[in-house]
């Protein structure tokens, strides 16, 4: 009698080469993992490398919840050049020397792109505007606004500026920056806001997300190495990892599982979603505060 092959439920943090869109990596993984019930949070443009959370099975759903948490970029952003995409993967539309951009010039710009801020999304991002995908009505030829959007960037810092000359022969200045920001934000937005801050234009040339909520980099695993071993983070460590823990007596894990909205303790009102376990230590639900009350948004138990 051949045995049944059972996929754990859980998280994978994959390390995501270029080249492949996020849904090229989950779809991967359901060979990897042997199962459809594959998603992904947080997308990565497919020039991009680094952490792409995916969830296997029950995990799936926790997955709306980890997308909106906070991530971690490190880029290069090349001043003196505009793309139609805003990141190299796009078609040159503008060249200017960048030779003379002063140091304190470029740290001006970069501070006025740091905290709360508006940001306009690239036309080519995956944004529905009435319904439709931007990258869709750029794609046809759509002349089209996208309303800006607020978005946090805690931190935005420069690391190196390397002169260096673009395949055309002008004069550019490459910047190794890191980001850490709100979910929504796009690096290759700030890149292109930098540049025309700066009167030469801006583009990313590369980019490395290093982490996405608790999750980091060196967590991850190629598909290389998920391919010969799977390595899948239990639902209940994923959870505890993200999400403030609540642990509940039996009864009352009990009533939590039939539906009974519980009281919740005051230390967990405005938190967001919170891990609920039970005396054993098996995880149950992720509930929100509602009015006092523990309302269910996914239940595990």
């Amino acid at each position: 009698m051949t045995q049944k092959h059972t996929t754990p439920d859980g998280l994978v943090i994959v390390d995501k080469p270029s080249g492949f869109t996020s849904h090229d990596v989950v779809a991967k993984m359901r060979g990897i993992a042997r199962t459809r019930r594959v998603g992904h949070a947080g997308t990565l443009d497919p020039m991009a490398t680094g952490v792409l959370v995916l969830g296997v099975e029950r995990a799936t759903k926790l997955l709306g919840h980890l997308a909106l948490t906070e991530k971690e970029y490190l880029g290069t952003i090349r001043l003196g050049q505009t793309t139609v995409t805003d990141d190299a993967e796009g078609e040159i539309t503008s060249s200017t020397d960048a030779s003379k951009v002063a140091r304190d010039a470029i740290d001006a710009g970069i501070a006025g792109l740091t905290g709360d801020i508006m940001q306009v999304p690239s036309k080519v991002s995956a944004i529905k505007i009435n319904g439709v995908r931007s990258y869709k009505r750029a794609r046809e030829g759509e002349d089209f606004e996208i309303p800006a959007r607020p978005v946090t960037v805690s931190s935005f810092a420069v690391h190196d500026v390397r002169d260096a000359v673009a395949e055309d022969g002008t004069p550019v200045l490459d910047l190794v920056v890191s980001v850490v920001c709100s979910s929504g934000t796009y690096i290759r937005a700030l890149a292109r806001d930098l540049g025309a801050g700066l009167g030469v234009g801006g583009h990313l040339t590369a980019l490395r997300r290093t982490r996405v909520g608790p999750y980091k980099l060196d967590a991850a695993k190629t598909l290389d190495q998920l391919q010969q071993e799977l390595s899948v983070m239990p639902v209940a460590e994923a959870a505890t990892a993200a999400f403030p823990r609540w642990e509940v007596d039996a009864k009352r894990a009990r009533l939590l599982l039939n539906g009974v909205r519980l009281e919740i303790p005051d230390e967990y009102a405005g938190a967001g979603p919170v891990a609920v376990f039970d005396p054993e230590g098996r995880f149950l639900a992720l509930v929100e505060e509602q009015r006092g009350k523990a309302k269910s948004v996914a239940v595990f138990g």
